[in-house]
């Protein structure tokens, strides 16, 4: 090797005995710090999120040059398709008008309940998820899981979430028109609860973007990248990635890239 690169080996030998340099060091500590943030993540944070999170402790370093570390060490987000969501809006029931009007911001924890289903694959079959983000903390502040996509679905989701959360009154709680939301049982749950119902326009998905943003998000980080034998398999998987993930440890670049958790203590604060 010495002879074909023309070094000569004494040289190589001090090469090989030279102790790293501080730039070296440096470097070896940093690839270190964003592979274990990286793999705490479940291979899901960027270079954004990564460099946020080392800012947050502390380091010095920018988004490219954390993204060029990522690069020469092939650590790379794992992102997959889209998907697309579908709501039954042909029913008689009544409706409401679309109150939140795309105005997606808060001013405090629960003012403002975003309610939306989603469906998960399984080898046993479709496991359906019905979800509660509040839009200031970004939390998911109640979820529930069933085989079918039924009106007790979602009032599961909506119990667990003010049991958990025990909201004042005064909840601006925004779904779309499917016909869970709109049933009888499930408004007068909201009245019950001392809640303003709102419902997205017909045929408009935007009206309701940011959960289905966060389902979205949900399928790229977890659903399509795992294969689920059963819907058991399925539920643990979920409760796993929101209770103990997202909420608590997943940092948000709408939160100042805190978690939903942090931003919760935060206003408490």
């Amino acid at each position: 090797m010495c002879q074909i690169l023309d070094v000569s080996r004494s040289g190589y030998y001090a090469w090989r005995h030279r102790p790293p340099s501080t730039q070296a060091q440096v470097r070896t500590r940093r690839v270190e710090r964003i592979r274990a943030v990286f793999t705490a993540s479940g291979e899901r944070y960027g270079s954004p999120k990564i460099t946020a999170v080392l800012r947050r402790e502390g380091e010095r370093i920018s988004q490219k040059t954390v993204a060029r570390l990522m690069h020469d060490h092939r650590l790379r987000s794992r992102v997959t398709r889209k998907y697309k969501a579908t709501t039954n809006s042909r029913h008689t029931l009544p409706v409401h008008e679309n109150v939140l009007n795309q105005t997606f911001t808060a001013d405090r924890p629960h003012a403002v309940w975003m309610a939306d289903i989603t469906y998960i694959p399984t080898e046993e079959g479709w496991l359906y998820l019905a979800s509660l983000e509040d839009l200031y903390t970004r939390k998911i502040v109640g979820w529930a899981v069933d085989r079918r996509m039924t009106q007790d679905l979602v009032l599961r989701a909506l119990d667990r979430a003010v049991r958990h959360s025990r909201p004042p009154a005064g909840v601006l709680h925004h779904s779309d028109r499917g016909s869970q939301y709109a049933a009888t049982a499930y408004q007068e749950r909201l009245k019950q609860y001392g809640m303003t119902a709102s419902m997205s326009r017909k045929g408009n998905g935007y009206d309701n973007a940011m959960i289905e943003s966060w389902h979205s998000l949900l399928k790229k980080e977890l659903i399509y990248l795992t294969k689920f034998r059963t819907r058991a398999e399925a539920e643990v998987a979920i409760f796993a990635y929101i209770e103990i993930f997202y909420n608590r440890q997943r940092v948000h670049s709408a939160l100042d890239y805190q978690t939903p958790a942090e931003a919760e203590a935060a206003y408490q604060a």
